[in-house]
């Protein structure tokens, strides 16, 4: 996170730990917040890249999984960059905003995924470079999220995944009560102050909780190289094309959609205990390897903890779950079907 940025936030009444806003003062009521008002909420935990030069769409859409050449100026789509086993690298929200393509991702993949993608440019006409530094990413959710952007004196892009452009940055609606900012440095300040007027601060947490309740998992870097993105839901979300040309993992993804071998699925998950990126599920069923694995998670407004988990489908069904070993914290799950508002 930029220091001035911190130091703004910690001014505001932020408590800060290890780059990430933990919360405002109260967590539990900026969780509550999330959940029946209006939040605005500083994205420390995402990460920015921009590609600019002639070549970068097609670049892309040789890379990523979704159809890049068919993303339309002023638009966004969900993405994802795959090994050659076919195991997501990381997962994007990718904004068209011509001439340039800008892939968000998580801030703790950003130097990895940056210095590999770099090593394919090769003789492509474009450049890579990390604007995390530059700019500010903030999320604004809740039902009176789009009277807080009009009082800050910011456009509304009307459709999901549609950008909004400003002088100072830019407004991007991800479904019908959520927006991301991305913000000059310069203008992040100010842009947080008028929208604080209808919105309450809530720490990063908050947000990573909406996530979750709108199905969109992040891939990080403790679930990297973990899951193909039908696993993950991905393709539900728009992220996966199955009609264009080569990229890393093809292959793989296409043979696991054609021939319907996926058997892990994503799902939310309820646990008392906290729960973790990266931690194992387990059933009383397969005691010796995990049955699935933790995704995204936060603390959830009614107390414990939700997550984003990608479980085998079977031992989800027969119920029993438990957290990090065949003994621990029991977990409740219920499949998510289609992320309402993101098709």
């Amino acid at each position: 996170m930029n220091a001035n940025w911190q130091e703004f936030l910690r001014a505001s009444g932020a408590r800060i730990d290890q780059d990430q806003v933990t919360d405002f003062g109260d967590a539990a009521g900026e969780l509550a917040a999330a959940r029946d008002a209006t939040i605005v909420a500083p994205l420390s935990h995402l990460g920015l890249l921009e590609l600019n030069g002639p070549d970068a769409a097609s670049f892309l859409h040789n890379q990523l999984t979704s159809d890049v050449r068919h993303l339309a100026e002023g638009s966004a789509q969900h993405s994802a960059w795959c090994s050659a086993k076919g195991r997501m690298l990381a997962s994007f929200l990718l904004l068209h905003c011509a001439p340039d393509y800008v892939l968000q991702l998580s801030a703790d993949l950003l130097p990895f995924i940056h210095k590999r993608l770099s090593m394919f440019v090769l003789r492509s006409r474009l450049s890579i470079n990390d604007r995390s530094g530059e700019h500010q990413v903030i999320g604004v959710a809740g039902p009176q999220a789009e009277s807080a952007l009009r009082t800050a004196g910011l456009p509304v892009p009307a459709a999901p995944l549609t950008i909004a452009a400003t002088g100072t940055g830019l407004v991007v609606r991800l479904d019908d009560r959520r927006f991301e900012l991305i913000a000059s440095l310069d203008a992040t300040p100010d842009w947080w102050r008028q929208l604080q007027g209808q919105a309450r601060p809530a720490g990063t947490a908050a947000w990573q909780w909406l996530d979750i309740q709108a199905g969109v998992p992040l891939i990080t870097e403790q679930t990297k190289e973990e899951f193909v993105p039908q696993m993950a839901g991905l393709e539900q979300l728009g992220a996966v094309s199955f009609r264009k040309g080569c990229y890393p993992g093809q292959e793989i993804v296409a043979r696991t959609q054609y021939l319907g071998k996926v058997k892990r699925h994503l799902y939310r998950a309820h646990c008392a205990s906290p729960m973790t990126a990266g931690q194992t599920i387990h059933s009383a069923g397969s005691p010796q390897q995990p049955c699935g694995m933790v995704a995204n998670a936060a603390p959830a407004p009614a107390g414990g903890h939700d997550a984003l988990a990608i479980i085998q489908e079977s031992f989800a069904a027969a119920g029993g779950l438990r957290l990090g070993n065949p003994g621990g914290a029991a977990i409740d799950v219920e499949p998510v079907v289609a992320p309402a508002a993101t098709l």
